[in-house]
């Protein structure tokens, strides 16, 4: 007599999901509508901390739906470029392997991301790995510059101006290098290289328009001049602002 034929379960589909800057209204509706109905969220933390993409949607959550939280193995620890970089490949081969299996039995996954899933987002690494393994959709976020050019209530860019987004972990001399004539530039990842940036915007002649903004749209965000921040012991996420001038060049009271 022949067995019952198995049918493997129909695969997951994989969702990277953009939960913007930090204030949990700043979720799109869309976003909030995939953590709800995704049987399966994965989040990405530091040891030994809550996370903030997890912060920004607990109370979407619920209790039915199956959480995997990931720890990095290494965030601001001082390792080489050489180490860092294998380990943490080491951990996104692991991670997307975890939630393959999840797709491969038929749960769909929310993996979120804080700010936006491709822009030095977590959730990239995910999709290079899985992407071409299984369904998957995108939902954009709002940006950690966007949350921060509108806490500081400054345009970033008007008319033809160029927007340069940049790293706070550069070489300072390639950083530099890279400020010398900018319309406009937002540096992330700031940092214990604060010091640094404002070495190298200052070298540009950018100091006097520079704003340094720290967790944008979190309650304990602060915007002050980057020449004001000195003293500052800058956290990983905060940002420089360097608006451009155009909006301001054209304004009748500067003519």
């Amino acid at each position: 007599m022949n067995e019952p034929r198995r049918i493997a379960p129909t695969a997951g589909r994989l969702y990277g999901v953009g939960v913007g800057p930090g204030d949990p209204e700043l979720i799109t509706i869309k976003a909030q509508r995939i953590v709800r109905s995704c049987p399966v969220v994965v989040h990405f933390a530091a040891r030994g901390r809550r996370g903030n993409a997890w912060s920004i949607v607990e109370a979407l959550v619920a209790p039915d739906q199956r959480v995997l939280r990931m720890d990095y193995p290494v965030t601001t620890e001082a390792v080489t470029k050489a180490e860092y970089e294998r380990v943490i490949d080491d951990f996104y081969d692991v991670a997307s392997e975890t939630i393959a299996e999840q797709l491969t039995h038929g749960h769909d996954v929310a993996v979120l991301c804080e700010g936006d899933p491709l822009f030095y987002g977590s959730y990239m690494y995910v999709h290079h790995r899985l992407a071409t393994r299984f369904d998957s959709t995108v939902v954009p976020g709002v940006t950690s510059f966007s949350a921060a050019s509108a806490a500081a209530g400054v345009p970033l860019v008007s008319l033809n101006e160029v927007l340069t987004v940049l790293p706070g972990v550069m070489p300072v001399d390639d950083l530099k290098a890279a400020l010398v004539d900018v319309d406009a530039a937002v540096i992330i990842k700031v940092g214990r290289h604060l010091g640094d940036i404002r070495s190298a915007v200052d070298a540009a002649g950018l100091g006097e328009d520079a704003i340094y903004v720290e967790r944008a749209s979190w309650p304990d965000q602060r915007v002050l001049l980057l020449s004001e921040a000195a003293d500052v012991r800058a956290p990983y996420f905060s940002l420089v602002l360097i608006p451009g001038r155009g909006l301001r060049d054209r304004s009748p009271t500067r003519r």
